[in-house]
């Protein structure tokens, strides 16, 4: 692969300790530091990354790795791979001893670099389709495509956990309520990464005030509302008892954001959609860090009513 691509020798490789789905790996050659991601969790997904990277390192000054390149042959591996640089920093989770006022600025810091991916604009709702290079929109449309992959989950966790009738019906109720947020829903789509969570993005600390050194991972990408990037990071500080994190990033872009229409409404079903996904996932795999006993709504509604709590606006 170094040979192909004319990137030196190799020195060493390692798994990255963060990669959660075993797809990437730690190369050191002569030439530098870079990150092999290979063995495709569906047709396209390397080429739909490309894409994504490509654009925003054209449309935004953010730190994502290029050049990406990704080889569709499979006569190395036995499966097609991307070859990209390692970006510097280290995860937010891996800070210790921040002061508060550290927090606040990583906070802000966080908000700011949302706020200028969801500054990439399109005309339609939709996902990137590998093969015509181009946006499928929704088939039936935002609020129907969101609805549906949160009923989907929904439906997925009962095969890992009980899913009462009781916690079905208040996310029906949830939906029902919120229908006006997104019916004839006037937000003009932006780009969504769909895993702004702490594992994908690295900070750098030792430059006077802290900055975003690396964004990466954008197999979930697609173009929606942009709020929806919120909840990972959210509900991921609001597990650690983060709340001063957790406050500074959503006021500060509350703050940013000219689309404020219905936001806490919004916000509250892409927080449910997130809560929906790590339920199923934690179960799934086993790992369950709450009281088991607790029912999903009970849980689930603990995120969703501390979004009003958070904000210092009062919508």
């Amino acid at each position: 692969m170094l040979d192909r691509f004319a990137l030196g020798s190799l020195i060493s490789s390692e798994m990255t300790p963060n990669g959660v789905g075993k797809q990437t790996v730690f190369i050191q050659s002569t030439t530098g530091k870079y990150v092999l991601k290979g063995n495709p969790l569906y047709t396209g997904q390397l080429m739909e990354e490309k894409y994504f990277v490509d654009q925003l390192s054209k449309r935004t000054k953010l730190p994502v790795p290029v050049p990406y390149i990704v080889d569709e042959s499979t006569d190395i591996f036995g499966w097609s791979y991307a070859i990209m640089p390692r970006l510097t920093g280290c995860h937010i989770n891996d800070l210790e001893g921040l002061q508060d006022e550290e927090k606040q600025q990583i906070g802000i810091l966080l908000a700011r670099t949302l706020h200028e991916l969801h500054q990439w604009k399109t005309e339609r709702y939709g996902e990137y389709d590998a093969a015509a290079r181009d946006i499928r929109p929704f088939a039936e449309g935002y609020q129907a495509w969101l609805y549906g992959r949160i009923k989907y989950w929904l439906e997925d966790a009962k095969k890992y956990s009980d899913v009462s009738s009781m916690d079905i019906q208040w996310v029906d109720d949830m939906l029902f309520n919120s229908l006006k947020a997104f019916t004839n829903c006037s937000i003009v789509p932006s780009f969504v990464m769909g895993d702004f969570n702490p594992n994908n993005i690295l900070v750098q600390m030792d430059t006077g005030a802290p900055r975003v050194s690396g964004i990466f991972d954008f197999t979930m990408g697609y173009f929606a509302d942009g709020l929806a990037d919120l909840p990972p990071m959210l509900s991921s500080f609001l597990d650690d008892g983060e709340m001063e994190l957790a406050k500074s990033m959503l006021n500060e872009y509350y703050r940013l954001t000219a689309e404020k229409e219905l936001f806490v409404e919004r916000l509250k079903i892409h927080m449910l959609h997130q809560r929906i996904l790590d339920w199923g996932c934690a179960y799934a795999t086993r790992q369950v860090t709450w009281d088991p006993v607790l029912p999903f709504y009970q849980w689930a509604e603990k995120y969703t009513d501390s979004l009003q709590e958070l904000l210092e606006q009062q919508l």
